[in-house]
């Protein structure tokens, strides 16, 4: 089930409000046989890159268990970050894996579950589902019950999670049944600060000390009739990430420009284009008029995204 993206709801009674958590989607699920299985929205194996989620197989008791939450990278202030989150994917080997993990641990933050024992629990409510998830003891490092807020005042939840430097809150209606894979406004996601997924359909070549890498990446999103240009990133890149996405985008290098509408004119001579299959993630301070994003910084790749789903939030 996803959020769609909106006001903070009124009616304080009739919702339960959580804090939004800055990392990746994944649904796990638990045989009850001591096998375990992660998946990220767009179907992609989380299992073997993230060793934390053994953990679940105790926490569960041996009883067959489907869980949705977010997996996140946690800093010295205790707050998930994105961009320290992008250091655990994309590791191929098991030894890659096992010394990232030991450098950067992850934790799975678990806020629904979605079957237990032999029974679906998708079309009880969210405060049956809730009450269910409570009642699972959880005792692991890297695992973690997500805090729900219900009977307090939106208001003060969304101002708390802004104070400590969250994304924002998830408002969920109490009422409201699990659909998979639905977008609903039974969930509405409130943000502290704009962020925006972004397809990559190319970069311009970079200068001075960045003459053997990219100056910045020119982005898009997805509109009727093709990729839309909304403006270009040069912001928010370390070393490792601007080699890392380099070599990713030198396997997609195309003559032919993705977007729809042209880019600057100042940027096409020099400009390198990409197939438009890598999706990313800025925060940025707002539209321009003619449809831009202002002063965008580079967050993340999402591993977890298919271009096909981007829309303008």
């Amino acid at each position: 089930m996803l959020a769609t993206t909106g006001p903070l709801p009124t009616a304080d009674a009739d919702w339960a409000f959580e804090p939004k958590w800055d990392g990746i989607r994944a649904i796990t699920r638990l045989d009850g046989e001591g096998r375990i299985e992660a998946r990220s929205r767009n179907g992609q194996d989380l299992t073997r890159m993230f060793p934390e989620l053994a953990a679940l197989i105790d926490t569960c008791d041996g009883t067959p268990t489907t869980l949705d939450g977010e997996l996140v990278a946690i800093d010295e202030a205790g707050v998930p970050r994105f961009g320290l989150l992008q250091q655990r994917l994309n590791l191929t080997t098991a030894a890659r894996i096992t010394r990232r993990a030991a450098e950067v641990p992850a934790t799975y933050i678990v806020f629904d579950v979605l079957y237990r024992g032999k029974q679906a629990t998708t079309s009880e409510t969210y405060d049956e589902r809730r009450d269910r998830l409570e009642a699972i003891k959880v005792a692991a490092d890297g695992i973690m019950i997500g805090q729900a807020y219900r009977d307090v005042p939106g208001a003060d939840v969304f101002e708390a999670a802004s104070t400590r430097g969250l994304e924002g809150v998830v408002a969920k209606r109490r009422a409201s049944t699990y659909r998979p894979g639905a977008r609903s406004t039974d969930w509405i996601k409130v943000k502290a600060f704009r962020t925006q997924e972004v397809v990559v359909g190319g970069w311009l070549p970079g200068q001075g000390r960045l003459a053997d890498t990219f100056g910045a990446l020119l982005l898009g999103l997805p509109e009727d009739d093709g990729l839309g240009y909304v403006g270009k990133v040069g912001t928010g890149f370390d070393e490792r990430t601007r080699a890392r996405l380099l070599e990713i985008l030198q396997k997609l290098s195309t003559d032919a420009s993705p977007f729809i509408n042209p880019i600057e004119a100042k940027d096409r001579r020099a400009a390198r284009y990409v197939r438009p299959e890598v999706v990313g993630e800025v925060q940025f301070g707002e539209w321009t008029g003619d449809g831009r994003l202002r002063h965008p910084s580079w967050r993340g790749v999402r591993p977890d995204k298919d271009p096909e789903e981007v829309r303008r939030e």
